[in-house]
């Protein structure tokens, strides 16, 4: 490609219009406030709004109103939207349809909750050729792909859609990054967590950055070690050995990245991140018995500090601060998107307070 790009990073993802019900529970409320959101897409959202890079949306959507609010929602956001595939309606859904994810935010003993229709979605019966590679990496042109396993496992043909815009990637000289993002309900009737992890071990030859890692059995939260000052010790001791197996496994990868997280109640957790780049480890500051509005979405807020970091600086320590610092705003505001400003996140990586600024 002799000219440049005109995209930074795209996200290949579903797309899900979210009804939060606020303070309320779903099965109670009587109105609802709409978002858009979706694993793959908050990534994209994030790197446009906070960090103010060219991002664009790989998706489908089924051409009725619903498609249309999130096609809305989605331009408010920033990010482009001119190459999602709209799929004509059948009036009843019956073979296409748009997702709704109803999700409650918890408070204290009362965890997160949420209920997903998504099935028969326009993203989900996304395929192989549904997408001119060679235009949008060659023509086009970007910088960098993310994906993920929620993506990867909606259906058959979206795994294997997944695994042809990778391989697409790196024939454009693309960064490839993926979330592992292991969802249950996802892959329940397809193998379960064994079957998702058989997909990401045909992907990774194909990334260079991995989100979480890729190990045998799902993950668990570690316990504390007596006596230590660190918070995550447990956790970072338990994710070494793991990630040298990986990358013996796989030499192409470049990068991998872990939020480090302990539930104390649905308002309060601990948080923080890992990261291993190139031989070295780096660890974020970490973020004690942090305050919580709405948690959903700051795996993605992290991973979009952690592309930015990477990408513009080039800095695998600014990558991990500046992604847990986005991370730990986004869960103080509704919604699975970062309402973050870039001064913000900088302030809090490099460790300012909550005080009132005026």
């Amino acid at each position: 490609m002799s000219h440049s790009p005109r995209f930074d990073v795209f996200s290949l993802g579903e797309v899900l219009l979210r009804m939060d019900p606020g303070e309320g529970r779903v099965r109670t409320s009587r109105t609802f406030t709409a978002w858009e959101g979706g694993g793959e897409y908050n990534v994209a959202r994030g790197l446009r709004r906070c960090f103010g890079l060219r991002t664009g949306i790989l998706t489908g959507f089924a051409d009725n109103e619903i498609g249309r609010l999130l096609e809305d929602l989605i331009l408010q956001g920033g990010v482009d939207a001119s190459l999602v595939k709209w799929v004509p309606y059948d009036g009843m859904g019956k073979r296409v349809r748009n997702p709704i994810n109803f999700t409650e935010r918890g408070f204290g003993v009362r965890g997160a909750k949420g209920s997903v229709d998504r099935g028969h979605s326009a993203a989900s019966q996304l395929k192989p050729g549904d997408f001119d590679w060679d235009e949008l990496f060659g023509q086009s042109g970007a910088r960098w792909l993310h994906t993920g396993g929620i993506f990867a496992g909606l259906s058959e043909s979206t795994a294997a859609l997944t695994i042809e815009a990778c391989q697409a990637a790196k024939r454009h000289g693309l960064t490839v990054s993926y979330d592992l993002n292991y969802r249950p309900s996802l892959w329940q009737e397809r193998g379960g967590f064994a079957g998702a992890q058989a997909l990401n071990r045909q992907l990774a030859p194909y990334i260079d950055v991995m989100i979480g890692v890729l190990s045998d059995t799902p993950p668990s939260a570690g316990a504390p070690i007596e006596g230590s000052d660190d918070i995550f010790s447990a956790e970072d001791a338990a994710l070494r050995p793991a990630i040298e197996r990986l990358v013996a496994e796989f030499p192409n990868l470049t990068t991998i990245a872990a939020t480090l997280r302990r539930v104390h109640t649905a308002s309060v957790n601990d948080w923080g991140s890992l990261c291993w780049h190139k031989g070295n480890y780096f660890r974020s500051r970490n973020y004690p018995r942090f305050d919580i509005l709405d948690r959903i979405g700051a795996g993605d807020s992290f991973v979009a500090g952690l592309i930015y970091g990477l990408l513009e600086k080039n800095d695998p320590q600014a990558a991990i601060d500046l992604g847990a610092a986005h991370g730990a705003l986004a869960m103080t505001t509704p919604g699975d998107t970062s309402m973050a400003t870039f001064p913000e996140v900088m302030a809090l990586a490099s460790q300012a307070s909550a005080a009132v600024q005026r």
